[in-house]
């Protein structure tokens, strides 16, 4: 009986081995700011987040952080990356785009860069 209570124990700890990295957020696209014909409103960052498609599903990340990562050239830090901090504020037309404000405004450069969308802080 405490020979078959060991090799239970034995084989629990044998099944996770391999253990993937889970992904805490979810990726996102750049799109430009926001802006009308001859206007430009560069307070205002529009993104488009993968797997939103309507003007629905955009409310779960409504207030959801959002983060720039970038590589600069100067070492700071002992990392060469940057993260710029922002957040999603609401959504911007029918096709799932949302509309983002940073803490700096995020420059041109960033247009078509991937950005993450962090799953904090939760509103479930």
């Amino acid at each position: 009986m405490a020979g078959e209570k060991e090799l239970a124990n034995k084989t629990k700890k044998v099944a996770k081995k391999t253990k993937q990295p889970v992904r805490l957020y979810a990726k996102g696209l750049i799109l430009g700011y926001k802006r009308s014909k001859s206007n430009c409103y560069a307070n205002c960052t529009l993104l488009k987040i993968d797997g939103v498609r309507t003007k629905e599903d955009t409310q779960f990340y409504l207030g959801k952080r959002v983060a720039y990562v970038y590589k600069a050239k100067k070492e700071v830090n002992n990392s060469k990356f940057r993260v710029m901090w922002g957040k999603v504020r609401r959504a911007h037309g029918q096709s799932g785009v949302v509309r983002a404000k940073f803490a700096k405004n995020i420059p041109p450069k960033a247009f078509g860069a991937p950005c993450r969308v962090m799953l904090y802080p939760s509103s479930i």
